[in-house]
């Protein structure tokens, strides 16, 4: 196999990978330094003693992934304020049935149920579950036996609990939820926006330290409401408003002078269809990429 078509076999798996260790990291940023460096092993490996390039390529990302995952949770400890993933803009054409999964596998929400788990039941539960390997290749990606994948799997499932259900409404519940809340940033009126709210609503932000943000998660309906009217419409309400896809689902990018990013806004859905999650993407380190790509 000549350099042209390892390339291009690499690149037949590529959004696959990308996919797969942003899911896994829950960082667009991480997840392409990923890539890359996979791709340079990849060019690196003696080729003729590969049986199966893709298992070969989702068993080296797989794998690298669960150890820059172990060292993340050390950094963690020492984070100011929130952590959440690191928005991405999607965007996706295959059938209401495919976008739906999609959306509900990338969802902010969803990647934070996902922190509950170790790194090596995180990646069995996705391997499995949501990119449809069979157990014994989820247990040759991870080195394991399959009867130890399928303890990790159940593990995974166990502690995710009711909560592993993803909720996505359809497209126009979600803007109905835009429209109120870009109307309660603009007006500091939250009539509209309460009623699209559960009464459990919770609301938090990521800053990192490098930003404005508020540090602790605001719970309920009143403090959210409260929040949003008075504190969000005050500062925000000059910024200029784009809708696109957040994590598969509808969303909002916040820009200032000079077209800079400066918040991104993304939400969870209960059964229902009502909002129970609000989260605000502040930290600049995470809004880099946002807009300048596609993550499938």
């Amino acid at each position: 196999m000549d350099r042209i078509d390892d390339a291009t076999v690499f690149a037949s798996r590529r959004s696959f990978l990308l996919g797969l260790a942003y899911r896994l990291l829950g960082s667009r940023a991480e997840a392409e330094d990923v890539v890359q460096d996979l791709f340079i092993k990849w060019l690196e490996a003696d080729q003729a003693s590969i049986a199966n390039p893709a298992a070969w390529l989702t068993t080296a990302c797989t794998r690298h992934c669960i150890d820059l995952l172990r060292s993340a949770r050390r950094a963690r400890v020492d984070y100011i304020g929130t952590w959440l993933p690191e928005p991405i803009h999607t965007l996706h054409h295959e059938s209401p049935e495919q976008s739906h999964e999609l959306a509900s596998s990338l969802s902010t929400a969803f990647l934070l149920l996902l922190e509950r788990l170790t790194p090596k039941e995180r990646a069995a539960y996705l391997l499995y579950d949501i990119f449809d390997l069979d157990y014994s290749q989820v247990a040759a990606a991870l080195d394991v036996q399959e009867a130890t994948c399928r303890k990790l799997v159940s593990r995974a499932k166990a502690s995710l609990g009711n909560a592993q259900v993803r909720h996505q409404p359809e497209p126009s519940r979600q803007q109905e939820l835009l429209n109120a809340f870009h109307a309660a940033i603009a007006s500091g009126s939250t009539q509209g926006l309460a009623a699209l709210l559960s009464e459990d609503v919770e609301l938090c932000a990521d800053g990192g330290g490098k930003a404005s943000a508020i540090r602790e998660t605001l719970y309920g309906l009143e403090a959210v409401l409260a929040f949003v009217g008075e504190s969000l419409s005050r500062y925000w309400r000059e910024y200029q408003w784009q809708e696109v896809e957040i994590n598969g689902g509808r969303g909002v990018v916040l820009r200032g002078e000079g077209e800079e990013v400066v918040a991104v806004v993304s939400f969870g859905y209960d059964a229902e269809g009502r909002v129970n999650r609000v989260f605000i993407m502040r930290n600049p380190d995470k809004l880099v990429g946002v807009g300048s790509g596609v993550l499938v």
